[in-house]
């Protein structure tokens, strides 16, 4: 005698979904449709996830995770959820890494701290370290890395950082918000409407943070570290100018398959970069 079938069928389910989230406007719906499927346990539940991703809100803050570098990174609402682009900027500071040994490494306005997750799995042998201003950030940052041994600072770029690493940041990388405030309307509604307005918002011209980071990172760096920023195709210009001010020379890394740009400065023993700028 056959059982009664279940009332909850998740490969019934799919389908339907799928439809639903494409009229709400979801580019990948059957991709996110077998997602929300397989994260529901019952079809209530699925029946909620689905009107919260139709109503706007992220899909990384339904499943409370989201991919990265082959690794599943946990996400809570109000924090920034990184971007398939930001691989980049990891792949950029493996290749860094490969031209000398590397000891400490530093993810800076490190969100989920998903950068430093993803550079600690590929470098077992540094000493991670992880910081961002925002409270959520921090709280999701330490839920992803605390447990593979990194460490994570709360505060404002430099200043949260322990005062021994400097002068000796081997990676010094860097995601810091660089969307111009009058651009950020022009962002997708999950992200404008979703995630925190300081992890977007660079202000005029994208570019107020990266000013602060360029003039700071020096004095954190070892020699032969690397400083490595995201930024657009458009600024990227105007970071190796600022970095040339400070004394470090830079280069323009692209990435069109991601739409990723990366610049990189090294610090090289004997540079004259001044140690007493502040780094903060």
């Amino acid at each position: 005698m056959s059982s009664a079938p279940s009332p909850f069928s998740p490969s019934s389910s799919a389908p339907l979904i799928s439809r639903r989230l494409r009229a709400a406007g979801c580019v990948f719906a059957e991709d996110e449709a077998q997602l929300l499927v397989a994260a529901a346990r019952t079809a209530a539940e699925l029946t909620a996830m689905v009107d919260r991703r139709v109503a706007g809100q992220p899909l990384e803050y339904i499943l409370g995770w989201a991919e990265f570098c082959g690794l599943r990174i946990a996400i809570e609402a109000g924090v920034f959820v990184p971007r398939r682009r930001t691989e980049f900027l990891v792949q950029q500071a493996l290749e860094q890494a490969g031209a000398s040994p590397v000891r400490i490494v530093v993810d800076l306005c490190c969100g989920s701290g998903a950068v430093a997750a993803a550079l600690l799995a590929a470098l077992p042998g540094a000493e991670v370290h992880a910081a961002d201003v925002e409270p959520a950030a921090v709280r999701c940052a330490r839920r992803n890395l605390a447990a593979v041994g990194g460490r994570v600072h709360e505060g404002d770029l430099f200043a949260a950082l322990p005062e021994e690493l400097r002068g000796g940041v081997d990676l010094l990388v860097v995601n810091a918000p660089y969307v111009p405030t009058d651009a950020i309307g022009l962002m997708p509604p999950e992200a404008r409407e979703h995630e925190p307005r300081l992890a977007l918002d660079g202000g005029t011209d994208g570019l107020d943070v990266l000013r602060r980071v360029v003039a700071g990172g020096p004095s954190w760096l070892a020699p032969g570290g690397s400083l490595l920023v995201e930024t657009s195709a458009r600024q990227a210009p105007s970071l190796v100018d600022a970095l040339a001010g400070a004394e470090l020379s830079a280069r323009i890394e692209v990435s069109d398959e991601l739409a990723a740009t990366v610049v990189i400065a090294a610090f090289q023993a004997g540079d004259p970069v001044s140690l007493d700028r502040g780094g903060r």
